[in-house]
């Protein structure tokens, strides 16, 4: 199985949003299967910390890119690295987590998001899946949520930009099939990690929070055999029925009703409680 997923997405991976959280349980298993490993955040210390880690208990190659991917050519300073390695796994997971009303966050705080959690996925796939076209292997995963799938409120701008990365990774899966690479829009639900800590949630009794580590292995599953998976088989079932029995228009109230139970209450009339967590950027 791991000479397989070497043969076909290594020798390197890289993985935007490494430092901490799903992105460093994705380079985990990505050194547990063999890949060296590229790690891409903002913290240079955990980021080293995460590189030693991995060396020490695997023995892969590791590099370390601190770059904070909202800047106007997060390539500038990735390609040096990248160029120069065959990457043959991209892992979209860098993001930016909000919860808060859409009116309270400053324009600036939006654009961040959505050039984060979008932007620098796009520019990225790009840049690599060229290279993996030549190739004629590769794969690359999107991170998309369950927000991805209806309108959730005091996530607006999150739950827009996991939409976009669902859509062109289903796009993608479909388009770039030919070339051989697999694509997948991997939507995690309620993962324990920092960013779903600083957010500090009062988790619902139908509400699952998921370990990173079974989470992970869930996209490994999916990877080459569909274009896009939600994890968990609870919120499976949940958003399937959802789609199926009830209207948009009630699933938003409910999904939106929900939030503001386990990250409220808000002062919907002012906009204001400005509860903030930059997840694994």
């Amino acid at each position: 199985m791991a000479t397989s997923f070497l043969k076909r997405y290594g020798p390197w991976a890289l993985i935007t949003g490494a430092s901490r959280g799903l992105g460093a349980e994705f380079a985990r298993q990505c050194a547990e299967r063999g890949l060296n490993t590229v790690l891409v955040a903002t913290n240079a210390n955990l980021l080293q910390a995460e590189a030693d880690s991995l060396k020490h208990v695997y023995g892969v190659e590791v590099r370390t890119i601190a770059v904070d991917l909202n800047r106007e050519d997060p390539l500038q300073a990735i390609t040096p690295i990248a160029d120069s390695l065959e990457i043959g796994l991209l892992i979209n997971n860098a993001s930016l987590s909000k919860v808060s009303p859409f009116l309270s966050l400053t324009e600036a705080e939006l654009v961040k998001q959505l050039q984060v959690n979008s932007r620098a996925s796009l520019i990225l796939t790009r840049h690599l899946a060229g290279k993996m076209a030549e190739r004629k292997r590769g794969g690359i995963i999107f991170l998309s949520s369950g927000s991805a799938l209806f309108g959730t409120a005091y996530s607006a701008n999150y739950a827009g930009t996991k939409a976009y990365n669902l859509i062109i990774a289903e796009s993608l899966w479909y388009e770039l099939r030919p070339h051989g690479i697999d694509v997948l829009g991997f939507m995690a639900g309620p993962t324990k990690t920092t960013g779903w800590d600083a957010n500090s949630p009062k988790t619902a009794r139908f509400v699952k929070v998921m370990d990173v580590k079974p989470t992970v292995t869930e996209a490994w599953n999916a990877l080459g055999k569909r274009p896009s998976l939600i994890a968990g088989k609870s919120n499976r079932l949940g958003y399937f029925f959802m789609g199926k029995m009830l209207s948009r228009a009630q699933v938003i109230r409910i999904v939106s009703g929900s939030m503001d139970k386990m990250f409220g209450p808000f002062d919907k009339s002012k906009g204001i409680k400005n509860k903030r967590g930059d997840s694994d950027a």
